[in-house]
This record gives structure tokens, C-alpha cells and sequence, in this order.
């Protein structure tokens, strides 16, 4: 059977950054423990990763794991770094195989040495691929990155009389990285919660009641159809 051609629009974002929500919504509406939705959460990643290459996306960020999530029930953090350690071996053969590359923002040296031992492993395997740049979120807060990056220029002992954004961008975790041009949130929920704060100056945004286990190609191909229409001005305004 002839695989159907995907018709895309001209103007595809070149960096998509995604928080997925939905996870323990998309478990409670089937009787199922939250686990179960996470579980499922991660055919949506999968999918997203192939998707986001197919349509010509550069850089896909995904908010895998925030700062403010270490404060949930140590069972429920236990099991996401379960399933995060056995995510991170398992899908680095086919990530090789679609020359993706994958890097990584956050705190990472709060995660457990197994899940930062098999992250630094998959880092290492996909490092010459180039393709898209798959950016992992982890232990990743927007403020943490700030005042991070704040600490690193005082050791320094940088003089901030004339500091600007482009020499601050320096110090962010991974100032190689460009910001976003569309961010989408699934689940309904409008907000970003501590998501790419300095990076999202300028992003357009797209809310999507969509639960994350349950977004696939079809609703990322109609965000990017979305951002496709916006009008990007950066501040400054159309000249006729």
C-alpha cells in the first residue's frame, strides 16, 4: 500500500518545544494509576521524534522532567525515573538509525547515576548525527537556568555594567541551542510553566486540549499549520 504524502506548509518552525501534559489525566479517565499514563506518554515522544524529523523540524525540545516535578510522591518520581533510565537505552538504536541527535538541559546532576550514566550514553552515541537535535529537558526549571547562569558569570567576576542579552545567552545550559519558534502545551492547560523563560521571548505559543498520550502526527502537523499563519514581527511592526 502507497504511503500517503503529508502536504506541509511553506513556513515550518525550525525549533518546536512541547510540554507534555496530560499524562495522569489521560490515566484517571481510564481507571488506571498515573504510572500507566506515562507509560503511554512515551508512544507520544516516539512519535513526536519521527514526526517532527519527517516535517523538517531542526530542533525539538520536550519538557521531560521539571524541577518542580522532584517534589511529587517519591513512588511516582521513583517510577518516571524508572521509565526514563529504560527510555534512554532502549531508543537510542532507532534515534542512530534516523540520525537524530540528542542533547540535554536542566540540572542534570540531580537525577540518579543510572538514568545520568545511560543520558551521557545516548549524548555520546548520537553525537555526530545530523539530523534533528532531539533536547531533553530534565530537572530543567526556567529560574534554575537564570540564576545559574547568573552564578557562573559572578565567578567569573563579570563586570555587569554592560552586560548584554547576547553575552548572557553565553551562560545559559546550552547557549547553542536557539530559541524556540512555536512551544505547544497539550492538556488545556494556558500557561508554561517555568518552561524556557529567557527562550521564549519571542515564541508563538499553541494550546491544544489534546492529552499528551493521545497527540500524534495529525495534531502536531495542525500546530505547525497554526504557527504557519502567525505573523512574526519581534517587536517591531510592518512597514507597507
Amino acid at each position: 500500500m502507497k504511503k500517503k504524502t503529508v502536504k506541509l506548509p511553506e513556513n515550518i518552525p525550525s525549533h518546536v518545544a512541547v510540554i507534555m501534559d496530560g499524562n495522569g489525566r489521560w490515566a484517571k479517565k481510564r481507571g488506571l494509576p498515573r504510572f500507566y499514563g506515562h507509560k503511554k506518554g512515551v508512544d507520544s515522544v516516539r512519535n513526536i521524534v519521527r514526526a517532527s524529523a519527517e516535517f523538517g523540524v531542526k530542533y525539538l525540545t520536550l519538557y521531560v522532567f521539571s524541577s518542580e516535578n522532584w517534589e511529587r510522591p517519591s513512588s511516582e518520581v521513583n517510577k518516571l525515573m524508572d521509565v526514563l533510565q529504560e527510555l534512554l537505552l532502549k531508543e537510542e538504536p532507532e534515534l542512530n538509525k534516523n540520525n537524530v541527535k540528542v542533547r540535554a538541559i536542566g540540572q542534570i546532576w540531580r537525577l540518579p547515576p543510572k538514568v545520568t550514566e545511560n543520558l551521557n550514553y545516548m549524548i555520546n552515541k548520537t553525537k555526530d548525527n545530523t539530523g534533528l537535535v532531539l533536547v531533553l529537558a530534565l530537572s530543567y526549571g526556567g529560574r534554575n537556568e537564570i540564576i545559574d547562569a547568573i552564578k557562573k558569570l559572578n565567578k567569573e567576576k563579570k563586570d555587569f555594567t554592560d552586560l548584554t542579552s547576547q553575552e548572557f545567552r553565553r551562560y545559559l545550559y546550552d547557549p547553542e541551542i536557539p530559541d524556540p519558534d512555536l512551544l505547544i502545551r497539550t492538556a488545556g492547560e494556558k500557561r508554561i510553566s517555568n518552561y524556557l523563560l529567557w527562550q521564549c521571548a519571542y515564541s508563538e505559543f499553541y494550546f491544544t486540549d489534546t492529552l499528551w498520550p493521545d497527540f500524534g502526527k495529525k495534531e502536531l502537523l495542525a500546530a505547525i499549520e497554526d504557527y504557519s499563519h502567525r505573523k512574526r514581527r519581534f517587536g517591531r511592526v510592518d512597514i507597507e
